[in-house]
Formats: C-alpha cells, sequence, structure tokens
C-alpha cells in the first residue's frame, strides 16, 4: 500500500500534467472573455449599420419631397437594418425644435418661487403646442420649414453568445442611433409658441 505523503511527494515533483492544470484554471476564464469580446463587437457594428441608416434616411427627410412620406423613409431604415440583422425590431420617433439650441431643453417659464422648477400655476412658453408645460419642448414629428429635427431610431438587439446570461444580463438590449437636421427652406416658416398662465 502506498503512503499519502510519498505520493503527494512524487506529485509534487512531476512537471508533465503542470500545463493540463494551468490550461484548465486558465482556459474558462480566456473563453469567457473572448465570447465577451466577440459579442460586444457585433453589438457595435449592430449599432454603426443603425446609425449609418438613420444618418441616410435623416438628410432625405429634411427635403420638402419627404414631408408627407416619413413612413417610407423608416421603412427604408427598417429594410436595411433588416438586410443584416434580419427580424430586427425597429421603431422611430422625431421631434422638432425651432433651433439646435433647444434640442432637448425645458420650455421656458416664470419661477414665480425661485425654486429652480416649473410648478403648476406659473407662466410659460408653450412652444409645441400642446397647451401644457414639458420638460421637453420638442413638438412630436417632423415640424416645417426650417425647423430643427431630432431623429431617433431604436432597434431591439438579440445577443448571439450566452456570455451575457452567465453574468445575469438578459438576452437582447436595446441600440439608439440619432441625428438633428434643419429641415429646407421650403415654405414660410410659422412660429406657433405662446405663453400659458395658469
Amino acid at each position: 500500500m502506498i503512503r499519502i505523503p510519498s505520493l503527494l511527494r512524487r506529485l509534487r515533483r512531476h512537471q508533465r500534467g503542470t500545463a493540463i492544470l494551468e490550461f484548465a484554471l486558465i482556459a474558462p476564464v480566456f473563453i469567457l472573455l473572448l465570447m465577451g469580446l466577440f459579442d460586444y463587437t457585433w453589438q457595435m457594428y449592430a449599432k454603426q449599420v443603425l446609425q449609418g441608416a438613420v444618418s441616410n434616411a435623416a438628410r432625405a427627410s429634411t427635403l420638402e419631397t419627404a414631408a408627407s412620406n416619413q413612413t417610407l423613409i423608416d421603412a427604408a431604415v427598417r429594410d436595411q437594418v433588416q438586410n443584416v440583422f434580419p427580424g430586427a425590431p425597429v421603431t422611430f420617433t422625431r421631434k422638432s425644435y425651432e433651433s439646435f439650441n433647444d434640442v432637448g431643453k425645458p420650455e421656458p417659464f416664470t419661477d414665480a418661487n425661485n425654486n429652480n422648477r416649473y410648478d403648476s400655476g406659473e407662466c410659460f412658453e408653450d412652444r409645441n403646442g400642446n397647451n401644457s408645460w414639458d420638460a421637453d419642448q420638442g413638438a412630436n414629428g417632423n415640424g416645417g420649414a426650417e425647423d430643427v429635427v431630432l431623429y431617433t431610431a431604436k432597434m431591439k438587439f438579440e445577443r448571439i453568445l450566452p456570455v451575457w446570461s452567465m453574468l445575469g444580463q438578459p438576452p437582447e438590449t436595446y441600440l439608439y442611433a440619432t441625428t438633428v437636421l434643419r429641415n429646407q427652406p421650403y415654405n414660410v416658416n410659422t412660429v406657433t409658441s405662446r405663453v400659458i398662465c395658469n
């Protein structure tokens, strides 16, 4: 019968199995990192495909001829994305503003109690014409002549490798692409903002 201490001494001196043991310890971590890198680069590629399609479509949507054909422009973006990512759902939003400085900003208001936020009853400039104060003054849609349009596309991206689920992440994520352009001066621009005091 072999004694345990002498067996352990022999195993310590033996070098042939060391490489296999080291590989067995390092391989899972290395494969996980490699899968994460592949999946992340695929996601970045999807983002670039979406951004390229949105940029091309946005230039076309600023022309007067496209003002009534926004669904065709959206369909062109969706087709371009789905050529690379079949079946990927893509949705769109448009917000129009009077100038580039207004994009994403709240409607101006009179801060009567100096608390740096809008309170009911304070006067505000209704820039999007919906008769209520909004934290984003953009009006839904493509706007009119010379309006600035924020065009956003949202794509549901299905991750192809299981690495994210191993890390507790969902198997899908959403990618966004936006662009801001000014409509061509194809008509007389009409300003519809008015001050409202409730």
